[in-house]
């Protein structure tokens, strides 16, 4: 993987490119074993700093956001928040049933007048941690609800109704 690859993070809210975010991950996974949250954060906000524009103000959000998707990329457990609101992910490499399902989910949502956070995952390894054997595959807060097929528009709309309700609680 090129170190000039850009890899899209949600950080306050939003979503960030951020050049070298995977190399840098494996440099400093291969030396964090002994590592507390903290020094991990520190490395990984000064080395990012380095090919990204990171707002001082913003220093503080950054760091917990490198934190956390380096947890992940490397297998460790990551505290759970509740979201603030409806993730979803299609997975897949871009073919007409993924572009398909991203589309219907697309149409869903304005139908519904509920604003969400849509990702197509295209990475393989990022699809393979999910879990999933076959695309497209969608994920909405974090849980898988569809392997392999475009699933039919309401039963989208019922998901995303449950997945809006338990945001609201």
């Amino acid at each position: 993987m090129s170190s000039d690859e850009v890899t899209q993070i949600k950080i306050g809210g939003d979503r960030i490119g951020i050049i070298g975010l995977k190399s840098t991950f494996s440099e400093v996974a291969e030396r964090s074993a002994a590592q507390t949250d903290e020094e991990i954060r520190t490395k990984l906000l000064n080395q990012l700093n380095k090919r990204n524009y990171i707002p001082e103000p913003s220093e503080e959000k950054y760091g917990q956001a490198f934190l956390r998707e380096f947890k992940k990329f490397t297998g460790r457990p990551v505290e759970d928040s509740d979201p603030e609101e409806v993730e979803i992910k299609v997975l897949g490499p871009g073919c007409a049933r993924c572009n398909q399902l991203e589309q219907d989910l697309i149409a869903v949502m304005t139908e519904m007048d509920m604003p969400a956070d849509i990702e197509h995952v295209t990475d393989i390894a990022e699809i393979g941690s999910y879990g999933v054997m076959g695309t497209p595959a969608l994920v909405i807060n974090r849980e898988v609800k569809a392997v392999g097929s475009v699933p039919p528009k309401p039963k989208l709309k019922k998901w995303l109704q449950d997945a809006f309700a338990q945001i609201a609680k």
